[in-house]
């Protein structure tokens, strides 16, 4: 994959409904899509597949691949209009048929699956420096009940020191020192420790045990 590829698809799934809407056509277990470049000068080619997406530029004048623009060092006004027309049809592609996954752990999956059926909520993104960072808050009083994190499983007092996917909930200030083992369940992190809890999204705790404290947690945001 390109370098411009990399960074435009990177932590995305492709939509199969979605790419079908967008024109991409299926063959040979792959969709398809073609599009004009520069007035016809050229033709973009995606390809999306189950492990990832391929793309390529094809010179209208020799039926060949273009490949010239996706040489770093390689300068000059038409190279940069090239580089600038591929990186715009692809983040176009990606913005309409593609989702972000920037979590990986099929439980952080059932999570935002859990709320966006149960509450018709999507993950917020609000901190640009911590991408991997997110909050999920009310509709009626904007108050966050959740919150999904990508964290060093060491902050949490646990070893090895690996990256984790964490969700902090809201919890019953009596009910959270009976909670708390620092096996299953953590004091809040990042958070107000006698009001929430922190679960590791690692197969520790049940996804059905999880969903259930999420929608505790969700009750409690709403407030007297």
């Amino acid at each position: 994959m390109d370098r411009f590829l990399q960074h435009i698809f990177s932590d995305r799934r492709a939509d199969p409904e979605k790419l079908r809407a967008y024109g991409f056509r299926e063959t040979d277990g792959a969709y398809l899509y073609e599009q004009p470049l520069l007035s016809g000068a050229f033709t973009l080619r995606v390809r999306v597949r189950a492990d990832g997406v391929d793309a390529c530029l094809i010179d209208a004048a020799t039926d060949e691949p273009y490949t010239l623009f996706l040489v770093e060092d390689a300068q000059g006004s038409f190279i940069g209009e090239v580089r600038a027309a591929y990186c715009d049809a692809l983040s176009a592609v990606a913005e309409a048929c593609f989702a972000k996954t920037v979590f990986q752990s099929g439980y952080s999956e059932r999570v935002i699956e859990h709320v966006r059926n149960a509450y018709g909520d999507e993950l917020e993104f609000l901190w640009e420096k911590s991408p991997k960072n997110a909050i999920l808050r009310r509709k009626d009083n904007r108050k966050w009940y959740a919150a999904l994190l990508t964290i060093s499983k060491s902050k949490l007092g646990a070893f090895p020191d690996e990256e984790i996917e964490v969700l902090d909930l809201r919890a019953a200030p009596e009910a959270i020192p009976d909670m708390v083992d620092g096996k299953r369940v953590f004091a809040g992190y990042h958070m107000n420790k006698k009001h929430w809890i922190t679960l590791p999204l690692d197969g520790t705790l049940p996804a059905e045990e999880i969903c259930a404290m999420l929608d505790t947690s969700y009750a409690l945001a709403k407030g007297k």
